[in-house]
């Protein structure tokens, strides 16, 4: 519509696009680049992996759901609302100075599918790490601006991006509920099971050097617990034989690695009766997380406090697990992932690994509790995990007393699809391919031969029978306080 006869919004929205000083010198030199890194997500995905590579469990989180938000955005902009909307783009006469490096788009001016997808992104993003909320917001921000200071989009366009790119990063809770910030709660140990020390005498720590990124951490603690004893382990020698050794004079176990480095210590620590001290030194830290450690430093700070928890122990055909176990599908992905990480680094041995696995798997034939499964995989988490649906992120106590059992079943025709399809629509309960249950204590057998099994993501060759349970004593282990 023209002159007189154009909607009152429509006028404001050019009023307003005419009044951009795109001549002003600071703009020109800072919007530009801007918004040719947003093109085509690659601003998005730099702050993503800058996410994951500082701010740990949550930074990796934030990356993940600030591409999902994105990514759904992007499909929302560019798909249903420009084909509805059918805006033409500013006119050419208008465009006193279209930027180098923005070219000409041919689609519906409204919405602002860059601004959407640069406001999801920073609310996904910031939900699950809040202090990125202010500089994210001043990015997409940024990016919003600079596609109508480049001429390609009136600021109507923009609000409407804005508005899709927050609806979707708020969607993303649907599928996948933020994570709380807290640590999980456990029964305070008997004052009898701990032995405080403010120095840490008494206290011989195992440092496992080929965890997570390298880069020990023994300096710190010997600065922190002057008087614990540090042992790091030399590269191919035996783990499990250097924690007994250590056990042998020690009034706590400690050790530095990751998940399945504490695993082992658990396990010696548990046959010995000793409290264990728990560094986050590896690559997730899931357990180290889940108490509450985030850092050298707070191993130390709940060492020096002598406060320690009695958290539940997995036992799956005989090991240790304190996180999670698993049958199927996710064991073949480790096995799959592990061959090739070497040499391609380990996220993107993770995507071809899952390709690989889904494509090539086979359902795997058991019995539960004696009654017959053919089953994709079976999750077994150690007390239960949140959210209740597929996707288990987190504990909200670490003494339940049950294990968290989540099956993928395999009798019904497309079984895993039908399942993505509910995780999607966010009515896993009502799949058939799915169940969720809650025991102590679950006995597994085999019809096809000896399995391979998995627990807090290192795999090993088990048995044709074996009981997954919780072991008959808690583990006594040193927590920061809350």
């Amino acid at each position: 519509m023209t002159g007189r006869r154009r909607p009152w919004l429509s006028r404001l929205d050019r009023s307003l696009y005419r009044r951009v000083p795109r001549r002003s010198a600071g703009l020109a030199a800072v919007l530009p680049p801007v918004g040719r890194l947003a093109h085509r997500g690659a601003l998005w995905l730099a702050l993503a992996a800058v996410l994951a590579g500082t701010g740990g469990r949550f930074g990796r989180r934030a990356a993940i759901r600030g591409l999902l938000a994105s990514g759904l955005a992007s499909a929302v902009a560019n798909g249903p609302v420009k084909a509805v909307a059918r805006r033409q783009r500013p006119s050419r006469s208008r465009l006193m100075a279209r930027l180098p490096g923005f070219p000409a788009p041919s689609t519906s001016s409204f919405p602002s599918a860059h601004t959407a997808a640069g406001f999801a992104f920073a609310v996904g993003a910031a939900q699950e790490l809040p202090a990125t909320a202010v500089p994210l917001a001043l990015v997409a921000s940024g990016v919003a601006l600079s596609r109508v200071h480049a001429g390609v989009h009136y600021p109507l366009d923009v609000a409407g991006g804005m508005a899709i790119g927050a609806g979707a990063g708020l969607a993303t809770r649907r599928f996948w509920p933020v994570a709380p910030k807290r640590a999980a709660r456990a029964a305070t140990a008997a004052p009898a099971d701990v032995e405080p020390s403010p120095d840490g005498a008494g206290l011989v720590l195992v440092v496992n050097p080929s965890a997570g990124r390298g880069g020990g951490p023994e300096e710190q603690l010997a600065a922190l617990l002057p008087a614990a004893e540090v042992v790091v382990v030399d590269e191919g020698d035996d783990l499990e034989a250097a924690l007994r050794a250590a056990s042998g004079r020690a009034l706590a176990l400690g050790v530095a690695g990751g998940d399945g480095t504490v695993n082992t210590a658990a396990a010696v620590a548990a046959e010995h009766d000793l409290c264990l001290v728990v560094v986050p030194a590896g690559t997730l830290n899931h357990f180290a997380g889940a108490l509450g450690l985030a850092s050298v430093d707070d191993a130390a700070t709940a060492v020096r406090e002598g406060r320690a928890v009695a958290v539940d122990r997995g036992v799956i055909d005989g090991r240790t697990f304190l996180n999670t176990a698993s049958i199927g599908d996710y064991v073949e992905l480790v096995d799959a992932r592990e061959q090739l990480e070497d040499r391609i680094g380990k996220w993107p041995a993770m995507a071809v690994a899952l390709t690989q696995v889904l494509r090539h798997s086979a359902p795997v034939e058991l019995e539960l509790d004696g009654e017959p499964a053919r089953v994709w995989m079976i999750f077994i988490g150690n007390c239960a995990y949140h959210p209740a649906g597929f996707g288990p992120s987190w504990r909200e106590r670490l003494d339940d007393g049950q294990l968290d059992v989540r099956i993928v079943h395999a009798d019904r025709p497309w079984s895993r699809a039908r399942l993505v399809a509910s995780v999607l629509t966010g009515r896993l309960a009502r799949c058939r391919a799915y169940e969720q249950r809650f025991q102590r204590e679950l006995r597994v057998r085999s019809r096809q031969g000896p399995l391979r099994l998995a627990r807090d993501g290192e795999t090993f060759d088990g048995s044709e029978e074996f009981t997954i349970a919780k072991a008959a004593e808690p583990l006594v282990v040193y927590a920061p306080r809350p």
